[in-house]
C-alpha cells in the first residue's frame, strides 16, 4: 500500500486498549481527527455487542463495528445490526454434539440474538459478564441450540494450553464451522464456515465502495489473522501473537503505548 488508506481496521483488546481494557485519550484523539477527515474507522473484534458500551464510553463517537468475529455488523449510531450471519440451530446442534463426543472436559455456551444476550451451561466459567441480566444459564444442553447463535463458546479446564485446546476443537468441527481463539485464558471461539473478520470486514468495505487494496488493519492475536491477510496493509502491535507477527507487513510498538495510534499519526500526518 503506497497510497493513503480509505479505511482503518482495528481489533480492540490487546491492540487498540490498554492492558486494562482503557483507551487512552490519546488514542481516542487520533481516531476522532482521523475519522473526522473522511476516513473511516471500524472496530473489528471478537467482542459481543453488549461488550461495545466500554469502549463507546470512551470515544467521542460511537464507531461501527465488525463483532464476533466477523459474525455481525453493527451500526452503533441507529443501535442496528446491518449483518449477521449465525449458525443456524441444526449445525449448531452437531457442531455441539461433535466436541461433546471428541473434546474430553468441553463447557460451552452460545451468543445469541446477534450477540446482545448469551446462555451456558452450567458448569461453563463465566468471565467478564456473569451479573448481566442478558446472561443466563441453560436448563437442558438441548436449549444451547434450540436457536441461531452468532458464536459458539468452548472452554475446557483440562486442556490449559491455548493454542492445543484450539486445535483440538478446530479438529472435531472440521467442515462444520470456524474455530480460533483471541486470548490466552483456554477460551476457542466458532463461527460458521467461512465467517471470520475479514469476511465481515469485506462485506461493510464492499458496502462503502472500499477495496481491500485500501485498508490498513491491525491486530494481536490468531482470530485477526483472516483480516491481516485479507487487508492491504496489516500492522501488528509489538506485543502480538507470532502467528500475527508472521503475516503482519509492519510492527507498531505495543498496545500499552498506543501502538495504533502512533503508527496512524505517521500515515495521515496528525499529531
Amino acid at each position: 500500500m503506497e497510497a493513503t488508506p480509505r479505511l482503518i481496521a482495528s481489533d480492540i483488546d490487546g491492540t487498540l486498549l490498554r492492558d486494562d481494557h482503557s483507551l487512552s485519550a490519546h488514542t481516542a484523539a487520533v481516531l476522532t481527527r482521523i475519522a473526522g477527515r473522511g476516513t473511516p474507522v471500524v472496530l473489528v473484534t471478537g467482542r459481543p455487542i453488549r461488550w461495545l458500551r466500554t469502549v463507546y464510553d470512551q470515544l467521542a463517537e460511537p464507531l461501527p463495528a465488525v463483532c464476533a468475529n466477523g459474525a455481525v455488523v453493527y451500526d452503533p449510531v441507529n443501535d442496528e445490526v446491518l449483518r449477521a450471519d449465525p449458525l443456524a440451530p441444526e449445525l449448531l446442534a452437531e457442531v455441539a454434539r461433535r466436541l461433546r463426543a471428541e473434546v474430553p472436559g468441553v463447557r460451552l455456551a452460545v451468543e445469541i440474538v446477534d450477540s446482545r444476550q448469551m446462555r451456558h451451561e452450567a458448569d461453563y466459567p463465566l468471565r467478564w459478564d456473569a451479573d448481566e441480566a442478558a446472561i443466563r444459564v441453560v436448563e437442558t444442553p438441548d436449549e444451547l441450540h434450540s436457536m441461531p447463535a452468532v458464536k459458539l463458546l468452548a472452554r475446557a479446564e483440562e486442556h490449559p494450553d491455548p493454542e492445543r485446546f484450539t486445535a483440538l476443537v478446530a479438529g472435531a468441527v472440521a467442515g462444520l464451522a470456524e474455530a480460533t481463539h483471541s486470548s490466552y485464558s483456554g477460551l476457542v471461539e466458532i463461527s460458521a464456515a467461512g465467517v471470520t473478520k475479514a469476511a465481515g470486514l469485506a462485506w461493510y468495505c464492499h458496502r462503502l465502495g472500499v477495496d481491500a487494496s485500501d485498508v490498513l488493519a491491525f491486530g494481536d492475536m490468531p482470530n485477526d489473522v483472516p483480516m491481516l491477510t485479507w487487508a492491504g496493509r496489516a500492522v501488528a502491535v509489538a506485543n502480538a501473537h507470532p502467528a500475527v507477527l508472521a503475516v503482519a507487513d509492519d510492527v507498531t510498538s505495543a498496545n500499552s503505548v498506543d501502538g495504533v495510534a502512533t503508527y496512524l499519526e505517521k500515515v495521515f500526518g496528525v499529531d
